[in-house]
């Protein structure tokens, strides 16, 4: 499965994103974890030893220029607009416990929309990972979708917007849905988040019943804690645990 997650700023995108890396591996499938959101932080909710020492692929100045045949920041108009990358996820993503993870990085000064050897770099491997990868991809994506494209929709088996109780965080998710349905993502649901009893999660529901909702995830101290004092939530969060399953099993169900 290729699957996207997005949402406002701070609803818990990653700590969604890392309970499905956690639960797919361990079903057994080979996952790749990409973190393409600019508030990196997937390294550091994985486990991964040395989270600040990962190089974002778009600051690998040499391999953007040798693959696209133009040096990143340069003037040049000419340059490779599908360099290869299929060999990137094996000799550059890094590796822990079974995951494989990516930070993408962000071109300062443009969006994926900018005409630059840096982005036809990302672009052309985010294509790749989508569509000819056999392999369980999970996107950590900004508060939009400005990674994903036309070229790259047909590889996405789901979004899933992440939300939380609030009129700011349902209004970043309408309008995430809607750029969706502009690139042609039809397949997009919702995870609440930050339930604190019926009440948010009803509030969720009825403020949001054009989204078919996978499950919910409870505020709860273990997230903390997880964060606090840096272990795997996924190995001592009973309860997140339980909650990520059900997402899990609605999500593939039917799709695999």
């Amino acid at each position: 499965m290729k699957i996207a997650v997005s949402g406002k700023g701070g609803v818990g995108k990653t700590t969604l994103v890392a309970g499905l890396v956690k639960c797919f591996a361990g079903k057994g499938k080979s996952v790749l974890a990409i973190d393409a959101d600019p508030d990196t932080n997937l390294a550091l909710t994985l486990s991964f030893p040395n989270p600040s020492e990962i190089t974002p692929l778009i600051e690998m100045k040499s391999l953007i220029e040798e693959r696209t045949g133009a040096k990143p920041g340069s003037s040049s108009p000419f340059f490779k607009l599908n360099p290869r990358v299929d060999d990137i996820p094996d000799k550059y993503f890094i590796e822990h416990n079974g995951i494989k993870l990516a930070v993408m990085g962000t071109v300062r000064g443009g969006g994926m929309g900018c005409a630059c050897p840096e982005n036809s770099f990302l672009k052309a491997l985010l294509s790749h990972l989508l569509v000819e990868r056999d392999d369980v991809v999970i996107l950590d994506m900004e508060a939009g979708i400005e990674h994903l494209g036309r070229g790259t929709t047909s590889g996405v088996d789901e979004l899933i917007v992440v939300a939380e109780p609030g009129g700011k965080s349902i209004e970043t998710a309408r309008r995430i849905k809607k750029l969706a349905s502009e690139i042609g993502i039809t397949d997009v649901s919702a995870v609440g988040s930050k339930i604190r009893g019926a009440a948010d999660k009803n509030y969720l529901l009825n403020k949001m019943s054009d989204f078919d909702f996978l499950g919910f995830i409870n505020f709860n101290k273990d997230i903390i804690e997880a964060d606090i004092n840096g272990f795997s939530l996924w190995e001592k969060g009973e309860q997140f645990k339980q909650e990520i399953e059900v997402i899990v099993k609605n999500l593939t169900k039917g799709k695999e």
